[in-house]
């Protein structure tokens, strides 16, 4: 399998995430941790669809930061989204165990604007990972 399919597999996978988080927004109560986890999700697929892409294997680590440098290696322009891969890292593990998160919706809108600014970068700076859904009719 070539490295482009394998990098729209990533990204097929990171907009799931992202649509996913988008789908919770209407649930009452929303689970805020979960929709930061899933932004968090997106956005490390997109890193990983990226380095995918370049024939590079991810490293099974989820902090945005260090993806974030790795990307980096190929493309300097990767600093532009170091804020937004910060903001994201803390979300990777914490929601899922039973830790005391204190997140107001205000941190839930900034990630989701900030898994769009990775996505929009990424797919930006590399359209090619953006994956052809087959027309079935």
């Amino acid at each position: 399998m070539d490295n482009r399919i394998r990098a729209q597999e990533w990204q097929r996978l990171a907009e799931q995430d992202l649509n996913s988080a988008e789908y919770l927004l209407n649930m009452r109560p929303v689970p805020m941790e979960i929709v930061c986890y899933l932004c968090q999700q997106s956005a490390e697929k997109y890193l990983k669809s990226y380095l995918v892409l370049y024939g590079l294997n991810p490293p099974k680590i989820h902090d945005l930061n260090e993806l974030g440098k790795l990307c980096s290696k190929l493309s300097e322009t990767f600093r532009d989204i170091a804020d937004e891969c910060s903001d994201l890292t803390a979300y990777s593990v914490q929601p899922r165990y039973p830790v005391e998160l204190m997140l107001e919706e205000s941190d839930m809108r900034q990630a989701l604007y900030s898994a769009k600014v990775i996505r929009h970068f990424v797919l930006a700076l590399a359209p090619e990972i953006v994956a052809k859904e087959l027309d079935e009719s």
